[in-house]
Formats: structure tokens, C-alpha cells, sequence
């Protein structure tokens, strides 16, 4: 997909980020699209379809979170990327945000030319997984990376993003011990800074979804997935 093919959708309250990020993109080709708050960000995600969102938590009208919760929920933006932007560091916040599907979590300020290589990263992951289209089947599950999409027990399930890709490393190879620092280079990406707690919120809402047999953590190394 080319620079100017891509749509990105930028959500915040300050005029200031939406004109200086928004300048950014648009410099490096990319269509912008800009919203001021939660509730108008979600209409224009279901408008334009775009290929990145990046939200700020902390908004009027509808937060960031309820907002990535909501589009989450809309099958037409399941291959979409969610990334919050936000100055809010705290740990309570990052762990709301993965929860409500997020993919990744920007804290700023943030320099605009910093901002834009994290763009960039995050956008060559949609690229990888353009190219893939292995299906795995192990049981009852089913992995189709071509379609994003998991069938279990006869039933579709839609995942957040990184937890979809999660599940799929873990399940290429089952019982294989992976560990932590190759789940975060893998799944994230090694330009994308993210918390240390990160992994584990991600297997805990896949236990819930998938079975907790169906994950063992190896105490100090990584998780595994169980066939």
C-alpha cells in the first residue's frame, strides 16, 4: 500500500497536537484525518476506515478509552491500529488502554520527527501481515492471518490487533517455550517502547478468551502456548 493510499486518524482535544502532528503525517504523504474528541472520532473511524488511529485518553465528550472500546467493536476496523498519545504515564492508564484493545502506547511530548519513525514502524507491521496468509489449525482453533480472523469451536471471534498476533506467534509453534524479550521484539516491534507489564495483560484477556489451559507462564522466561 502506498504513503498516500494510507489513512490515519488523529483524535485530541488540543488544537496545537492535531495542527502540528497532523502537519507531520501529511508531510510524509500520509492522508490525515482529525477529530477533537471521542465521540467524533469514532463516526469518522467508521466514515474513513483509516489504517492507523492515534487517540488521546484524556478528552471531552468520550475519553480515548471508550472510544478505542467502541471501535474495537466494529468488524470493519479490525485490521485497524490503535495507538494512544497521551501525556498521561501513569501505569493504571497504560493497562486501561491495552485493555480496551489498544496496540500501543505513545507518551508525549513527543518530538514530531520521533512521532513520525513510530508511525512508520507501527504501519510496517499492517505491511508484514498484508503478506501473510498462513492459516493455522491446532484443535478446535483456527487462525486464518490472511482474513485476521479466529474461529474457535466452530465460532468467530474478533481479537484486538496485538492480542491476534500474539496468539499466532505463540501459536506456530505450541509448547514452544517464548520468551519475553522475543515476544516483545516479534509483537511490538523494537522501535515501539511499551511496559513491562504489556505481555501479561494481553495473555490475561487471551486466557479469558481462549482458556486459561491453553497458556502456561514459565516464571522468569515467557509463556508458551499449550496444545
Amino acid at each position: 500500500m502506498k504513503k498516500k493510499d494510507i489513512k490515519i486518524l488523529l483524535v485530541d482535544d488540543e488544537p496545537d497536537i492535531l495542527e502540528i502532528v497532523g502537519y507531520n503525517l501529511s508531510n510524509e504523504g500520509y492522508q490525515v484525518i482529525t477529530a477533537e474528541n471521542g465521540i467524533e472520532g469514532v463516526k469518522k473511524a467508521k466514515k474513513y476506515k483509516p489504517q492507523l488511529i492515534i487517540l488521546d485518553v484524556m478528552m471531552p465528550e468520550m475519553d480515548g478509552i471508550e472510544a478505542c472500546e467502541q471501535i474495537r467493536k466494529l468488524p470493519d476496523l479490525s485490521n485497524t491500529i490503535v495507538t494512544f498519545l497521551t501525556a498521561r504515564g501513569e501505569d493504571y492508564s497504560q493497562m486501561a488502554g491495552f485493555d480496551a484493545g489498544a496496540d500501543d502506547y505513545i507518551t508525549k511530548p513527543i518530538k514530531p520527527k520521533v512521532l513520525v519513525s513510530k508511525v512508520k514502524a507501527l504501519l510496517r507491521r499492517l505491511k508484514d501481515d498484508e503478506k501473510t496468509d498462513d492459516i493455522l489449525k491446532i484443535g478446535n482453533l483456527i487462525i486464518n492471518r490472511e482474513e485476521y480472523k479466529i474461529i474457535i469451536k466452530g465460532e468467530e471471534l474478533l481479537l484486538p490487533r496485538k492480542e491476534f498476533e500474539l496468539l499466532s506467534l505463540l501459536a506456530t509453534k505450541p509448547n514452544k517455550v517464548f520468551k519475553r524479550e522475543e515476544i516483545l521484539d516479534r509483537v511490538w516491534g523494537n522501535e515501539v517502547i511499551v511496559g513491562g507489564r504489556t505481555i501479561d495483560v494481553h495473555i490475561r484477556k487471551l486466557r479469558e478468551k481462549i482458556g486459561d489451559k491453553k497458556f502456561k507462564t514459565i516464571k522468569g522466561v515467557g509463556y508458551k502456548f499449550v496444545d
